[in-house]
């Protein structure tokens, strides 16, 4: 059972090895380069998936919103989805193909609030708003900036270049307010997805044991947490937002960021 149930503030931020039996949910929205050279249609995938270990792929509504923000202006990119089968090790599911036109120099902050997901083994329903990062030109623009989603991860450190071996803080909010003593799982995206096939490449790294690696956010909503490797890690602050019910039953209304990080050779 994931953990989905608040833990006393008074933790403060830590991180340890929880001992879960299923591993983590993760909305991904995922292009393989984040930092950019020049402008044009960048392709993207929206997968609902478990991308550290290559496990069960859950099928996706079509989103309730994607766009791009870029120097403030919102970029409505619902137009550019189309609906396709991901293939992972253990299943097939509904996933979205989708692109951003990348123009101006600067950041472009992806926005994916998909519908909500119901997890029939858990008897709730999972809604992870999740947010990625792209950049052109390595000129800083929104990276720092909430959108003012329902709930969501303010990064601190700038999302696109985070160093190995360093550390990644962020804060956890909801409609404008830090959210504390909130779980984050943290998740290694060992799988990454091909973008030519619709399937994942082979994984670069093996789960941890003892089940998902955990942060818990402080008083003012803040964590930290030291990135070990390079690549893509995600972190989900497990029902953070403030909307707690779907369809009569009970909805873990989730903040996901995407960051990627870099060896310094």
């Amino acid at each position: 059972m994931k953990l989905r149930n608040g833990l006393s503030a008074a933790i403060g931020v830590a991180a340890l090895l929880a001992p879960l039996a299923a591993a983590a949910h993760f909305q991904l929205v995922y292009t393989p380069e984040v930092n950019l050279t020049k402008a044009g249609d960048v392709p993207v995938k929206l997968i609902f998936w478990h991308p550290f270990e290559n496990g069960h792929v859950m099928d996706m509504d079509e989103p309730l919103e994607f766009y791009a923000i870029n120097r403030g202006k919102k970029i409505d990119l619902k137009n550019t989805l189309k609906q396709i089968k991901f293939e992972g090790a253990e299943n097939a599911a509904t996933a979205y193909n989708a692109s951003v036109p990348i123009k101006r120099s600067g950041d472009y902050v992806l926005v994916a609030v998909p519908a909500p997901y119901y997890e029939e083994s858990e008897d709730i329903y999972i809604q992870q708003i999740a947010k990625s990062y792209l950049n052109l030109n390595e000129v800083p623009t929104d990276w720092m900036e909430p959108q003012g989603l329902a709930t969501e991860i303010i990064p601190l450190n700038k999302p696109t270049n985070i160093v190995a071996g360093s550390t990644f803080t962020g804060r956890v909010m909801a409609d404008g307010k830090p959210v504390p003593g909130v779980e984050i799982e943290v998740e290694y995206m060992a799988a990454e997805p091909s973008m030519e096939e619709d399937k994942p490449k082979d994984p670069t790294a093996s789960p941890m044991p003892g089940g998902a690696l955990v942060a818990v956010s402080d008083d003012d909503g803040y964590f930290t947490f030291g990135v070990p490797k390079a690549g893509f890690w995600g972190f989900a602050a497990l029902g953070s937002g403030n909307t707690k019910e779907h369809e009569g039953k009970e909805l873990s209304q989730d903040a996901v960021l995407w960051v990627r990080a870099y060896d310094v050779k």
